[in-house]
């Protein structure tokens, strides 16, 4: 018997679908562990990699602002400079306007909110054969939710930061890193194209530019959408004489970058203060206009404003946002989409790379070297 055939011999009663199952399973297991040991890092050091995430987003909403500086004759740092004030003075304008118009009217919108799940429990038991005692211990966690979590929710819901001093790093490491990516976010990305292969280099590039592509998109249409919804529920609040108008606006626009679930919620808490100030006639008109606005956003403002090139399936967002609430808290669900929309844009063509012509060659040579020498 030969070599090949002793080598053989062993798997010739293993059937073929058995080995390629189990040809699968090893390497998906070696996968997942990889990906979980990945997580755990980044949880481990969540302090500075939220912060790089943050500067990331950021710097997909201003760097095409600082290509157009440099186009019409700025320098890199200058451009940079500028954009990161825009970036500052529009941060700071959603926090003065949002954030603390929110806060101020929290503890009226959780009383408002408590008293229409009252309403609602009362309306539900004498129509339903339901027990009170089924309902209590939902109607008191979500008041209790509502009361206890008022902070965390007015300020977004920070949960990976844990002391003032933590967050106040954090937004500085933000800063900083945010100006560099704008300033040589190119060269950055270049000085790691080199450290790949030569052959996958030019793939890899090609994939990143088209996740850039994506990512800018996704940013600015999210803010698109998000400033729509509040202003369209808003102002459909103040016709019908809701009050706390600008705190449900303010909550909508927050929840807008939730795709899907966040604006839903939004929308069912303003309906809730509708029931309970203004009636439940009016409270129906309200829910019409979340739902019209929620209908306008998902068959008019995403499909004009992401595209084709954005697109993932409502199960794939619902799923991500999940695993993200699981993984990350509120803000892995904030970041679940755009990192889906990307690995989905990357997977795509790196799976059909060779089907088109191949992209041009980057040049890591034009990267600033990451440690200089004198």
């Amino acid at each position: 018997m030969s070599g090949a055939d002793r080598r053989s011999a062993p798997e010739d009663g293993v059937p073929t679908g058995l080995r390629t199952a189990a040809a699968w399973s090893w390497r998906m297991v070696v996968v997942l562990v990889g990906a979980y040991v990945l997580l755990y890092a980044a949880a481990y050091v969540a302090v500075v990699i939220v912060p790089v995430i943050v500067a990331l987003l950021l710097a997909a909403l201003l760097q095409p602002g600082a290509a157009w500086l440099v186009r019409h004759g700025w320098r890199e740092a200058p451009a940079a400079f500028a954009m990161l004030l825009v970036g500052l003075a529009v941060v700071a304008g959603i926090i003065t306007l949002v954030v603390e118009r929110f806060t101020a009217g929290f503890a009226d919108l959780a009383d408002q909110v408590s008293q229409g799940l009252e309403q609602v429990e009362s309306f539900v038991v004498r129509t339903f054969p339901i027990t009170t005692n089924q309902l209590e211990d939902a109607v008191s966690q979500a008041q209790e939710f509502l009361v206890r979590d008022e902070e965390s929710l007015a300020t977004g819901a920070i949960t990976t930061a844990t002391t003032v001093g933590e967050v106040f790093t954090g937004i500085l490491l933000a800063l900083f890193t945010l100006f560099f990516f704008l300033k040589d976010g190119r060269s950055i990305w270049l000085w790691l194209v080199g450290l790949l292969p030569p052959d996958s280099r030019a793939y890899i590039d090609e994939a990143a530019r088209r996740s850039w592509r994506t990512l800018i998109s996704y940013v600015r249409a999210t803010v698109a959408v998000a400033l729509v919804d509040a202003i369209g529920i808003g102002i459909g609040l103040a016709v019908l004489g809701v009050p706390l108008v600008i705190p449900l606006a303010a909550l909508v626009f927050l929840g807008a970058f939730i795709p899907i679930i966040g604006s839903f919620l939004a929308g069912s808490v303003a309906v809730l203060v509708a029931l309970v100030s203004v009636g439940p006639i009016k409270a129906l008109i309200a829910l019409g206009v979340v739902v019209a606005v929620m209908q306008l956003e998902g068959h008019v403002l995403q499909p004009l404003l992401l595209g084709r090139a954005v697109h993932v399936h409502p199960l794939a967002v619902v799923l991500s946002i999940a695993a993200g609430l699981l993984i990350g808290g509120i803000f892995g669900a904030l970041i679940a989409v755009p990192t889906v929309a990307c690995a989905n844009v990357a997977g795509t063509y790196l799976s059909r790379r060779h089907d088109g012509p191949r992209p041009p060659e980057p040049r890591p040579e034009r990267a600033k070297p990451a440690v200089g020498t004198s």
